[in-house]
């Protein structure tokens, strides 16, 4: 997990202004990483973060790189005004769950006034279960944003200090390891997000640069205080779907690019196959009355415009091409469909408050419900690992088109000598594996439930392994998509001296500068990952489809 987010940084991808060309980086050394991740975050970009307001740019800035945010002056009155409903119950001496009580099933015994600050410490420690890999970087500042940005709406009663313990700590880079197994997505994302809460405390590790340090030594490096927790703010810190939330907006970032990479593949794909762009037609598209069809569509003609290679065919004897050439916008209309509500939903989640109990000052009540279910975004992650699978799974389809003699009227394989030579017989059957994986790997997840907590927590979300899944699947989908620009390239060479459209042929020069033609067989796995890494992960082809796709969230 770690080496995807090493490679973002290489590329500089989200950073602004005076960044290197990308892949520039591809062969540097731990080092040279380091070295300019520190030249990089000179550059971070800067927020004033409103509660309530966090955009899809802020969230995916925080996803690709530092960030450096300032709090709203406006919420310091709500979140003042919720500290001291939580002291003025205190004050009455009523139960309340949280503050004066122990948790879940331990929710009757009641905790003495001289226990509450080591009440809420042995609830950050105790939580700290989880196990596996540590989250990226990437992720933990999402989860940290995401948190402060629900604690400072002003309902879960906690003091400034927390708010501002989470902005220090984002801002300076110290970011919190936190295992990525061990929640089940209800009673909010405990093992995890106490992982973070412990490096507030000055306990656990950290990560500063990419090295994992002590939290203490990093704090003091700072000159951040470590918190000292009052009444409910272990609680509050520990409680909500922010691990979740952060995990699939992850997977929805990679997977828009991903989107975008597969429409300029599929385009490719329909040139170098000579195939038609009828099918993409204006008219056909607006009686369905799809919008992301009909976006699709848009996007398949606006990619053809003007191509040598179609118009060398517009009279051809062939009726009607493959599904896989033919029914892109259908298919990849439906992704686009889930994918955007996927988003939708998402961004709601990043600005929901999910802990328990809340805390509404205009009544001076604290209420216990169930925010913290992560239902939600479980069911949006199968939603988007179905996406995600489809379009890898349509992908593949056209690498085997392509390498068909008999479909593609290409050299079999894509390769001239065949049988001297194997071509691309063997990707094929790579992006055949991989496709087989991500669909086990789209099984529903949120359908899956296991009590815990003595029975007191009896139904789960699972949404935290959900959205956790999207990462792999991504990875999967990403090298299928860099098999087929690949084949796609190969099979537009080989209708020389008529060329592909412009727009196209930006991207058959981009991959022709790193990777040459293939007139005899060599080994395929560094071609692969360059252009999953460089092309299909970069924005190079989601600029070429626009960014509009996703609206200015």
């Amino acid at each position: 997990m770690c080496q995807r987010q090493e490679f973002k940084v290489a590329n500089g991808e989200g950073l602004a202004g005076g960044l290197p060309e990308c892949g520039e980086f591809v062969n540097c050394t731990p080092f040279d990483l380091r070295f300019n991740f520190f030249r990089w975050n000179e550059l971070m970009q800067k927020f004033c973060i409103q509660p309530g307001e966090l955009s899809r740019k802020i969230l995916m800035s925080a996803f690709e790189g530092p960030i450096e945010i300032q709090m709203a002056e406006q919420c310091w009155g709500d979140v003042n005004r919720s500290h001291q409903v939580v002291l003025a119950l205190l004050d009455s001496g009523e139960s309340v769950y949280g503050l004066n009580t122990g948790f879940g099933l331990l929710a009757h015994q009641r905790i003495p006034a001289a226990d509450l600050a080591q009440l809420q410490l042995n609830l950050v420690r105790s939580h700290c279960a989880g196990v596996g890999e540590l989250l990226d970087d990437s992720v933990v500042r999402l989860i940290m944003l995401i948190k402060l940005a629900s604690l400072a709406r002003g309902f879960s009663g906690v003091r400034p200090a927390v708010i501002e313990s989470l902005v220090s700590c984002l801002n300076a880079g110290v970011l919190p390891c936190i295992p990525s197994q061990g929640s089940v997505g209800a009673s909010g994302d405990l093992a995890p997000l106490a992982h973070m809460s412990l490096a507030l405390i000055g306990e656990g590790t950290v990560r500063v640069k990419g090295d994992v340090i002590p939290a203490m030594d990093a704090l003091n490096r700072f000159d951040i205080r470590p918190l000292v927790l009052g009444p409910k703010e272990g609680l509050a810190l520990i409680n909500g779907t922010q691990v979740s939330t952060a995990l699939a907006l992850a997977g929805l970032f990679d997977a828009q690019k991903l989107f975008s990479a597969a429409v300029v593949a599929g385009a490719m794909s329909v040139d170098a196959a000579k195939g038609s762009d009828t099918p993409f037609d204006r008219r056909i598209h607006e009686i369905r009355n799809h919008q992301a069809q009909k976006d699709c569509a848009r996007l398949y003609r606006e990619l053809l415009e003007d191509s040598e290679i179609r118009h060398s065919h517009l009279d051809c004897s062939r009726v009607q091409d493959p599904y896989s050439l033919r029914c892109q916008p259908q298919v990849m209309g439906a992704c686009l469909s889930s994918i955007r509500h996927v988003q939708e939903l998402l961004l709601d989640e990043a600005n929901a408050v999910s802990d328990n109990p809340l805390v509404f000052f205009e009544g001076g009540e604290i209420l216990s419900g169930g925010n913290f279910h992560a239902q939600p975004v479980a069911m949006v992650a199968d939603m988007l690992a179905n996406a995600i699978a489809e379009v890898g799974s349509l992908s593949e389809r056209r690498i085997a088109l392509l390498i068909d003699q008999h479909l593609s009227e290409l050299p079999s394989f894509l390769i001239k000598d065949g049988g001297l030579n194997s071509g691309f017989m063997m990707p094929q059957v790579t992006a055949a594996a991989l496709v087989s994986e991500n669909k086990h790997l789209a099984n529903s997840v949120s359908v899956d439930s296991i009590p815990t907590s003595a029975n007191q927590e009896d139904h789960v979300s699972m949404a935290t392994y959900a959205a956790r899944r999207l990462g792999p699947m991504n990875l999967n989908a990403e090298k299928i998509i860099a098999i087929e620009l690949l084949a796609a390239c190969q099979g537009i060479e080989f209708r020389r001296p008529l060329k592909t459209s412009p727009k196209l042929t930006t991207v058959f020069k981009r991959l022709r500068e790193a990777i040459p033609f293939y007139d005899q067989d060599r080994p395929f796995d560094q071609d692969i990952r360059w252009v999953s890494q460089n092309l299909v992960n970069g924005r190079c082809l989601g600029d070429l489809v626009g960014q509009e796709l996703w609206g200015d969230c």
